[in-house]
């Protein structure tokens, strides 16, 4: 942080004129009688509740505008769509499972601990069935990585549409993901020299089978079966998923049913004719798997407008890239005529949420304010300007362009593009 928003804060609180107008209603509120911190409230007269009132803890009331929606007119029915994290009322870089952005593509599935396996088989020396417990005796491992979908944001490609960060950019989470490595399952079947390519289903109705290359299902592929230290949730893939730290979520297979190890590509009917970018001329980006750098700022934004005035203002995003760590963020408040860099908070992971800070005094002014995010490739987020004059308008994938949120005098943001 720098040393005139910290001077500018001490300022503001000690009720001085350095921090501008909007003082007078701090010094009147400081010399004025605070019932709620010079008398004893009811809260502090009476019990709370007991240590067993809830046995699974849930956020508190005040919080329950914390939960993720769905945005109705995107699918014909909710047992195939998505439901967005909200990105722009949440903290730090760990998504809550209850927040974690869902999507289904026959909903989501009850598969018990007892009723699940796993096989492996193709090209292979041994074809084997895991039962979850057979899982859990192999030796574990730890990854954060984000997932994130490959139409996220993929709505925002023709202009600005949806006002909400949770709606432009929610369909991406977090997590702390426990398991076994795949090359470790891999091993224990034995994969032939001819094995190149591995294809995953899971055991919805959907199936919703993948090819990865063999090198990715050796590297850091993990089958998962905790998240946050707790089981996977229902909607997550209970008992066991996929992560693919990096690569888009459509590849995390969600209730991990089998592993067949093949010489090519097995090509399902969804991943050839959906999940592939259409080029202006017709022809189409395929295997597009990794998720390029890409920011946003989360607040303010259109869900998080300003509601205290002018004065000390903290602006804070995510940050992300499929390639590795994210090095730097920058922060604009001019529609990017001028860039400052923001501060990187906590550990940078690789593949993971990144959580940005920057920190300033608002003078009331409108702001175009944007995050341009760049990871250790060198890859610098481009805008979505750029990305349309290689990629056209027909695409509704991989769009890792620049947001830019309309703050207002009023302090109320608006989703917009600028020229």
């Amino acid at each position: 942080m720098t040393d005139e928003p910290v001077t500018s804060r001490r300022a503001f609180l000690a009720g001085t004129a350095a921090a501008g107008a909007g003082l007078a209603a701090s010094a009147a509120a400081a010399q004025t009688p605070d019932p709620l911190i010079t008398e004893v409230q009811e809260w502090a007269s009476v019990f709370g509740d007991p240590v067993d009132a809830t046995p699974y803890g849930l956020p508190i009331e005040f919080e329950s505008h914390v939960v993720r929606r769905n945005v109705e007119w995107l699918t014909e029915s909710t047992a195939s769509s998505i439901n967005f994290t909200p990105i722009h009322a949440l903290e730090g870089t760990i998504t809550p499972q209850g927040c974690a952005f869902e999507r289904h593509h026959s909903g989501a599935i009850s598969l018990s601990k007892q009723d699940y396996r796993l096989m492996i088989n193709g090209l292979v020396e041994r074809p084997l069935v895991f039962t979850f417990d057979d899982l859990m005796r192999f030796p574990r491992q730890i990854s954060t990585a984000f997932c994130e979908c490959a139409a996220n944001g993929g709505m925002e490609w023709g202009g600005a549409q949806l006002e909400g960060c949770q709606f432009t950019q929610g369909m991406i989470h977090n997590m702390e993901y426990t398991g076994v490595m795949l090359r470790d399952l891999l091993a224990e079947a034995g994969v032939k020299p001819e094995g190149k390519w591995i294809y995953v289903e899971g055991a919805d109705a959907s199936s919703n089978g993948r090819s990865i290359p063999l090198e990715k299902a050796l590297d850091d592929v993990m089958v998962a079966f905790f998240a946050n230290g707790e089981a996977l949730r229902k909607e997550h893939g209970y008992p066991v998923r996929l992560v693919v730290p990096g690569w888009e979520g459509n590849m995390w297979v969600k209730w991990l049913r089998r592993i067949g190890v093949y010489h090519q590509a097995v090509e399902s009917r969804e991943e050839t004719s959906k999940y592939t970018d259409l080029m202006p001329d017709g022809r189409a980006r395929k295997w597009t798997w990794v998720m390029d750098a890409k920011s946003v700022i989360t607040s303010p934004s259109p869900q998080a407008p300003i509601r205290h005035g002018k004065g000390p203002l903290v602006i804070t995003g995510l940050a992300w890239s499929g390639h590795g760590k994210i090095t730097r963020v920058d922060v604009s408040v001019d529609g990017g005529n001028t860039w400052t860099p923001a501060r990187l908070t906590g550990d940078v992971k690789s593949k993971a949420l990144t959580r940005f800070h920057h920190d300033m005094v608002w003078d009331g002014s409108e702001m175009f304010i944007m995050s341009r995010a760049v990871d250790e490739t060198g890859y610098v987020q481009p805008t979505k300007q750029a990305l349309r004059e290689i990629r056209g308008l027909n695409n509704v994938y991989h769009n890792n362009g620049i947001q830019v949120w309309w703050v207002r005098a009023d302090g109320e943001v608006e989703n917009v593009e600028i020229a």
